[in-house]
């Protein structure tokens, strides 16, 4: 039987992976030490039939290689995320998500897995200011966040190149959907502006809200997943892909489809973000066979209806 190991599985997006891969029918293992995953995102799943949950941490190697035990993949989510947050504590966001990471994939490589995915992110384009946003194109990075992924990325290939590891990294454009925490100082901003919906209050949008980003509906990214885990996709293997909805959106726009009669107000701009962000979407097209199946407008439909009941 397929067993994919999950890692990050109770996070906002490794959990809608878990759901996706369970309701196919393959055996999911959820590794996740819950410091910003969430018991909540996953336990309609507890005690369903090809689902395995455990706590545990990806700087932990031996909990890593407890829990890849008979696995025949590996979708990689664990990471600290956040630009502020990295430059803040940036030896802790190194050794998550670098060692951390080189825990998972080196366990991987160790028994031979069929195939490794993991989550990269649209902040290694960094000082690039071309648009869209091409994979062979990036900038200078302008957070630790930032080294970090770019850095798994290259171990990644470099796995890929040396022993066969059929690795495949997916960049994430600004990630959107239900089960997107809110809570603490590093939360993104569309479970912000939510948050402040419920709430009654005023949101504040970082610089002067005219910067723009590819969001994306959190069921796209899960699709780009699959696809990488599961589809005939030998031209993808050591290579990274952009994943977004290849649309851009002001920090603006996002707050008007959001809000309809209460005032916004600005705060400085944010350092280590980056002004503008807009996917290409061609190699992921032509090697995972992606495109984006919801738009902004019905994902954002969704995820105000999730939240409005969620925290409201």
């Amino acid at each position: 039987m397929t067993k994919v190991f999950v890692t990050g599985g109770a996070g906002f997006i490794g959990s809608h992976i878990c759901d996706r891969i369970q309701e196919m029918g393959h055996h999911v293992v959820c590794f996740d030490n819950l410091i910003t995953g969430f018991m909540d995102n996953i336990e309609h799943l507890i005690g369903k039939e090809h689902f395995t949950f455990i706590k545990g941490d990806i700087r932990d190697r031996d909990a890593v290689r407890g829990g890849l035990e008979g696995c025949t993949h590996v979708c990689h989510q664990a990471a600290l995320g956040s630009v502020p947050r990295s430059i803040e504590d940036p030896l802790r966001t190194n050794d998550i998500n670098i060692s951390g990471s080189l825990n998972v994939l080196v366990e991987a490589q160790r028994i031979s897995i069929q195939r490794f995915v993991f989550a990269s992110s649209s902040s290694v384009y960094g000082d690039n200011k071309e648009m869209p946003k091409v994979e062979n194109k990036t900038g200078s990075v302008l957070s630790p966040y930032a080294v970090t992924k770019s850095a798994f990325e290259e171990y990644a290939r470099v796995y890929h190149e040396i022993h066969g590891t059929r690795t495949i990294g997916l960049r994430y454009f600004n990630i959107f959907g239900p089960r997107q925490s809110p809570k603490g100082g590093y939360a993104a901003v569309i479970p912000l502006f939510m948050d402040s919906l419920s709430k009654g209050e005023r949101p504040t949008i970082f610089g002067d809200g005219e910067q723009t980003r590819d969001f994306t509906y959190v069921q796209n990214a899960v699709d780009a997943n699959i696809l990488s885990l599961f589809g005939d996709v030998p031209s993808a293997f050591g290579r990274t892909f952009n994943v977004a909805c290849g649309d851009t959106l002001s920090i603006n726009r996002v707050y008007s489809e959001i809000y309809q009669s209460v005032k916004e107000k600005h705060g400085p701009s944010r350092s280590g973000d980056i002004k503008d962000s807009l996917a290409d979407l061609s190699e992921v097209g032509r090697c995972l066979g992606y495109s984006p199946k919801i738009s902004f407008t019905e994902g954002i439909e969704e995820t105000v209806s999730w939240f409005l009941r969620n925290l409201v």
